[in-house]
């Protein structure tokens, strides 16, 4: 088995890269997905974060309102540290289930948002960062999420810089140009661990 950690801040492309990676074979564990399933209604996880946020936070059906918490954890770090305190080991249990089902041969892929903000980088046999500028991340914030430029901004400076995500890179993949160029950029990287597991 090959344990890939790809990582990249906010509106940097990793979504693209991940369903790639799925379509070409790997085992895809997507941790914004499992951190969507952990606090659903019923769930262990919504109970907490309705005990620590309180119920401004829980939609009248029962659901997570997620911008008024996020509006409630960009703006307070204490805060998006008590979040983060609850939804990380349940995303962490739900991504280990998942690795253990998987066939001794796979090529396992955890897209793992905030993978060097935990210290999760030495888990893995390849970490690999999807990269574009900040600039260019705002711009995708703006016109594809609706943000405004501040809330974009705000995210941004809520996970790591660049500088520090691409020092824990294996391999960085940049998303400055076309979609074909950086599927390019996925299909050779497939091409390279395939090989490895093989």
């Amino acid at each position: 088995m090959l344990r890939i950690g790809l990582t990249g801040g906010i509106a940097s492309g990793k979504s693209v890269v991940t369903a790639r990676l799925a379509e070409l074979g790997a085992v895809v564990v997507d941790a914004d997905a499992l951190a969507r399933e952990v606090v659903e209604p019923g769930t262990p996880g919504l109970a907490a974060i309705r005990e620590a946020f309180g119920d401004g936070v829980i939609r009248p059906d029962g659901s997570l309102d997620r911008p008024a918490l996020g509006a409630i954890v960009f703006a307070d770090e204490g805060r998006r540290r008590t979040l983060n305190g609850i939804v990380h080991p349940l995303v962490r249990s739900a991504a280990a289930a998942i690795v253990a089902a998987a066939p001794a041969d796979a090529v396992v892929v955890q897209d793992i948002p905030l993978l060097v903000e935990t210290g999760q980088q030495g888990d893995f046999d390849l970490v690999v960062v999807v990269d574009a500028p900040d600039d260019v991340r705002v711009a995708r914030m703006v016109g594809l999420r609706g943000m405004s430029e501040d809330e974009a901004s705000a995210r941004i400076a809520a996970q790591a810089g660049r500088e520090e995500r691409n020092a824990a890179a294996d391999v960085i993949l940049e998303n400055t140009g076309s979609l074909a160029e950086l599927l390019e950029q996925v299909d050779a990287l497939w091409e390279n661990v395939a090989r490895k597991v093989s």
